[in-house]
């Protein structure tokens, strides 16, 4: 087992309630979160004690939309619309990875997502055996979400991949999905729909991302994104939606009503100019949300802090509101709502029983003194720096600025440059 002890703790059972106390895991799970008494601590035995030293420690963040290997693209095509830097940028430049790349560059997204308290990705890209491979070697937790487009022809890899990747390692699941209304054949939605109903499963997709996408929709379908989907049966069982920044009312309803989940991105979206996401409205109905990135060609980075203070920052903004999305709201929705989206039920709170992803926060910084409101401090003054450590099913994968997975990050540069090269 090991300890966690001195320190202050969020659990996200009562969000933004913070208690003095200590954390045991035991392999990949929780086996005490409070204060132990003399006798706990006469019978317990610990490889490891940590002393915490006062800092938080708190669920791990999740990121419930990126594109993890697209590190490649990484400040090679910035400040481009969305549709040019898509089809002209980046679909040209992708068409020459391998798997062997994917591998690599998925490994430097790890790395990142560990400086910034992440420890799960819901990721949605090519080559899904190797991005596993990935993610299994560096002791990381990925949800994968099917990345098909084109035909119905596609829908059998689909299937297979949900049934070779569901079940294939603990820090391995598989979710249906498809890119998005505007790359895929009505033949192909229409089927993935009969799939989901026949498995009575969620299925996750980009959805009215910009106003051109919903436009072209109507005029090609004469329903919205979402409604076409919701017409289809994409969303009974539920899912994701990612981006959602064009929704209509009656967009929002269907959100609601058939619980799907909307993934805002604003770093992506502020930098692509594709719009601000009505969150504020989403929140006063209801609607469930989870917090993603995006992919490194469209951020540049992969930075939860980030996100959480753009979520609030362009909420208030926009309406002109100071009081618009409050910190809590933040929070919870990149700890345990990007948890729900993903299907990681188990990894949403700090509880007895539940996976063991968590981080420490590191509280003696400028940054986040003084103590008035640590949730506070941590959507609006929290960065990289304060994450001084990251557990991921058990396993220490960060600490101190440094890695504990598998592989020396200076190699893993190197790759990835290498691959960069080779591409010119």
């Amino acid at each position: 087992m090991i300890r966690f002890k001195n320190a202050r703790v969020m659990t996200m059972q009562t969000p933004g309630e913070i208690t003095s106390g200590e954390v045991w895991t035991d392999n990949d799970k929780i086996c005490f979160v409070g204060k132990p008494d003399a006798e706990q601590l006469k019978t317990a035995v610990f490889e490891r004690e940590y002393d915490a030293e006062g800092n938080l420690i708190m669920p791990s963040f999740k990121n419930a939309h990126t594109h993890s290997a697209m590190t490649f693209l990484r400040s090679y095509a910035d400040d481009y619309p969305l549709q040019e830097w898509l089809f002209n940028k980046v679909f040209p430049m992708e068409a020459k990875l391998t798997g062997e790349h994917i591998y690599w560059l998925s490994k430097l997204a790890i790395l990142e997502y560990l400086t910034s308290g992440i420890t799960a990705s819901f990721d949605m890209y090519f080559e899904p055996e190797y991005y596993a491979k990935a993610n299994i070697e560096s002791g990381f937790r990925t949800v994968m979400c099917g990345s098909i487009s084109g035909d119905k022809s596609n829908l059998d890899r689909l299937d297979s991949y949900m049934k070779r990747f569901n079940g294939m390692h603990p820090l391995i699941s598989y979710r249906l999905g498809f890119h998005a209304e505007y790359t895929a054949d009505y033949e192909l939605m229409e089927g993935l729909g009969e799939m989901a109903n026949r498995y009575k499963l969620p299925v996750s997709v980009h959805n009215s991302e910009t106003a051109k996408e919903v436009r072209e929709c109507i005029d090609k379908y004469g329903k919205t994104p979402t409604e076409l989907f919701d017409s289809l049966g994409l969303y009974n069982y539920g899912g994701a939606g990612f981006h959602c920044v064009h929704m209509s009312d009656h967009d929002l309803k269907i959100f609601r009503e058939k619980g799907v989940y909307a993934v805002t991105c604003p770093g992506s979206n502020s930098k692509l100019a594709s719009g601000i996401a009505p969150i504020c409205k989403m929140l006063d109905m209801g609607i469930s949300l989870a917090i993603g990135t995006d992919g490194p060609s469209s951020n540049n980075c992969l930075d939860m802090f980030r996100e959480m203070f753009l979520m609030t920052a362009l909420q208030k903004l926009s309406l002109n509101d100071a009081s618009a999305c409050p910190a809590g709201e933040v929070l919870r929705a990149a700890t345990v709502g990007s948890a729900h989206a993903m299907g990681l039920t188990d990894c949403d709170v700090l509880a007895e029983g539940k996976q063991a992803d968590l981080i420490v926060v590191d509280l003696a910084q400028p940054n986040m003194q003084p103590l008035n409101s640590i949730s506070n401090n941590l959507v609006y003054s929290g960065s990289k720096q304060n994450i001084k450590l990251t557990m991921c099913a058990g396993k220490i994968l960060y600490e101190s600025g440094k890695f504990n997975i598998g592989e020396d990050a200076n190699v893993i540069y190197a790759k990835s440059n290498e691959i960069i090269a080779s591409m010119r």
